[in-house]
């Protein structure tokens, strides 16, 4: 019968793969399109609602830049495709931004994207989940009312589905993502059919609102400043490109090509629908203020604004119709399921980390499901402390997004125009010299578009919260340069010196007694099997009549071992073994003293709790004292007997996988 524990564990994650079926996991491209590149059709979902939101600041009649700052953005989401597309044909690895930064610019480089690439996973996570919940509670008020433990619920089953493992996860969210483009684009069409065929006045629900500037009267380097801060926040459709060049292995063969075909159908169908989204809201007349309460000058009493494609779907389905639900629950479930991205992308990542030696090896193991478990749990834990923390609102999130991605996207541009420079001195062939020259342009202008970017996010954001992101970069960049460090220093300590090992010169055994008891007998017996030079028993007095009695036994039955008394006058019994034991080696380092230590098996749990305390609180610290060896010797108790051992080594073999070999 299987535990209580198991039996959930197996519920909610399945049963374990072998694995040689780590085969099995791999995705088609129909399959990765959803998986990898949902983040970024999904961010059409918010980024038009953060452009209208941020150009309100200076009125309703900033809404006319709107075109002009999606049209920018365009221009930024096709270069970084079309630059991330000559990255997965150079790095197949997987490495992605981590792997590129690492090979031209060097380590640190490399662990300034990943630690970029690791807050940017988190921030996908808590804005994705977060963006999902408004728009479900744009139409579901009960949603708005709870949405800081509607997104936690969201997270955690979008953990539990990913420790099922990348294929299922896919297949599961391949209808929803599908669905979600077919309702965006439908809807789109559906308008412009009514506007431009049929003649239909479309209006927004915000469109009859008279709203007023929360800085009026903007010219010059004002006006210039909030565009750029408008862009920057637009600049948010471009987060979960990257993610793809990171999970270039998850492809099946050829994996290159076919990861760059779905980078280049990311592009084109996030593209659309971003321009689609934009224009129809200016075709409506829709407004999506940064405060209604406040910038409402004239409208209906108790106006609850509701999200951008909410008020378009309602201008073109209208209110309370089947089909408007249908366009906000598609929303929501793609926000949802968007970050899926984030939660195939980190554990990767992680695990690449973690085999360089930058981050626990924990996170390098794969679990029952062949999915890297500890990574995506320590995803879910940070995004669920994020969307606590900022109450899951997006607009406050939001500023601390994109500031990670872009360096990542700068940096892995720069590598990459490296790794071509390097390249082409040594190629003769002039077709592969006329294709490396046009990939090192896309990268180059990639490099200068991204750069760009991001100077006017830094600029446009850091005050409103982007600092806390960059803090938080620069806080995982030391930890894993010390972790790395730490690594290192072990690696060096347990390198074996080129002379052969000098082998101890006697071997002094101690045998500790609490009592004359069978586990101390068998001890005893073991300790003089081993045949070392000298052999004590060690008790400690702490009760002279106990002690009395235990003398008084030993002598008694005769055992040709020594039986040496240590006192304690206060009580304590690991400081007088300590001293003992090294007073035995004190003259003669090349020596070692065995310590022997009698242990009771058990076989219930909280028979733990009554038994062996004192031994381990011996043996852990005796494990700092250099030239001791502590060997237990276990006894069985009955209650040993009733354990379900091949339960038990059922769940050891279900444990995790060794980590990397030390290199």
């Amino acid at each position: 019968m299987a535990s209580p524990t198991s039996l959930l564990k197996r519920l909610l994650v399945g049963r374990p793969f072998k694995s040689d079926r780590l085969q099995h996991t791999l995705l088609p491209k129909r399959i990765a399109l959803p998986v990898f590149a949902s983040d970024a059709l999904s961010s059409v979902a918010y980024a038009p609602d953060e452009i209208l939101l941020t150009l309100s600041i200076a009125g309703a009649g900033a809404y006319l830049y709107s075109p002009w700052v999606a049209l920018a953005v365009v221009v930024v989401m096709l270069t970084v495709v079309a630059s991330y597309r000559q990255n997965v044909h150079a790095y197949p690895s997987g490495g992605g931004d981590y792997e590129v930064a690492t090979v031209n610019l060097g380590p640190k480089a490399g662990v300034g994207v990943a630690s970029a690439l690791l807050v940017d996973y988190v921030l996908t996570v808590a804005v994705s989940t977060s963006s999902g919940v408004a728009n479900l509670g744009s139409v579901i008020p009960w949603v708005a009312e709870h949405k800081v433990g509607v997104a936690v619920t969201a997270v955690a089953i979008l953990t539990a589905m990913n420790l099922r493992g990348l294929r299922e996860s896919g297949t599961a969210f391949a209808i929803p993502t599908y669905g979600f483009m077919i309702v965006i684009i439908g809807m789109l069409l559906t308008g412009l059919v009514r506007i431009f065929v049929l003649g239909d006045d479309l209006r927004a629900p915000s469109a009859g609102l008279v709203i007023a500037a929360e800085e009026e009267h903007l010219t010059g380097f004002a006006m210039a400043f909030l565009l750029l801060r408008t862009f920057s926040s637009g600049c948010a459709a471009l987060t979960g490109v990257e993610a793809i060049s990171n999970g270039v292995p998850a492809f099946k063969p050829p994996k290159s090509r076919n990861a760059a075909t779905t980078l280049l159908l990311l592009g084109v169908v996030a593209v659309t629908m971003l321009v689609g989204i934009v224009w129809m809201s200016r075709l409506t007349h829709l407004q999506f203020m940064e405060d209604p309460a406040q910038q409402i000058v004239q409208g209906p009493p108790g106006y609850e604004q509701k999200t951008v494609t909410t008020q378009i779907g309602t201008a073109i389905f209208g209110d309370g119709s089947v089909l408007l639900y249908v366009v906000a629950g598609a929303t929501a479930l793609i926000l949802f399921l968007a970050a899926n991205t984030a939660f195939n992308g980190f554990p990767v990542l992680g695990s690449i980390l973690a085999q360089d030696r930058y981050l626990p090896r924990q996170l390098h193991t794969r679990g029952d499901r062949l999915a890297f478990s500890n990574g995506i749990i320590m995803l879910a834990l940070f995004a669920i402390v994020l969307v606590v923390a900022f109450q899951a609102e997006v607009t406050r999130l939001i500023q601390l997004y994109i500031v990670g991605v872009f360096v990542s996207f700068t940096l892995s541009q720069i590598g990459m125009i490296r790794h071509w420079n390097k390249l082409l001195p040594r190629t003769r062939d002039p077709d592969h010299r006329r294709r490396m020259i046009r990939s090192r342009a896309i990268n180059a202008f990639g490099a200068v578009m991204t750069g760009a970017v991001l100077i006017v996010v830094l600029v446009t954001k850091f005050l409103l919260g982007a600092w806390i992101a960059i803090a938080a970069m620069a806080v995982i960049y030391l930890t894993m340069l010390a972790i790395r460090r730490h690594y290192d220093t072990v690696a060096r300590e347990l390198a074996p010196a080129e002379d052969r090992p000098v082998l101890p010169a006697r071997n002094h055994a101690v045998v500790l007694v609490s009592n004359v008891h069978m586990p101390t007998l068998r001890a005893v017996a073991y300790a003089q099997a081993t045949r070392p030079d000298s052999l004590t028993a060690l008790t400690v007095n702490v009760d002279d009549k106990d002690t009395r009695r235990i003398q008084q036994e030993w002598e008694r039955r005769e055992i040709p071992v020594p039986l040496t008394v240590v006192d304690s006058p206060y009580r304590e019994i690991t400081r007088p073994i300590i001293d003992f034991v090294k007073s035995v080696r004190r003259d003669a380092p090349r020596d070692v003293v065995t310590v022997f230590i009698p242990e009771y098996v058990v076989g219930k749990w909280w028979e733990h709790l009554l038994h062996n305390q004192s031994a381990l609180r011996i043996k852990g610290r005796l494990l700092f004292e250099p030239g001791v060896m502590v060997t237990s010797v276990p006894w069985q108790l009955a209650s040993s007997a009733a354990k379900d051992l091949d339960r038990y080594d059922r769940d050891l073999a279900r444990g995790p996988a060794r980590g990397p070999r030390e290199r």
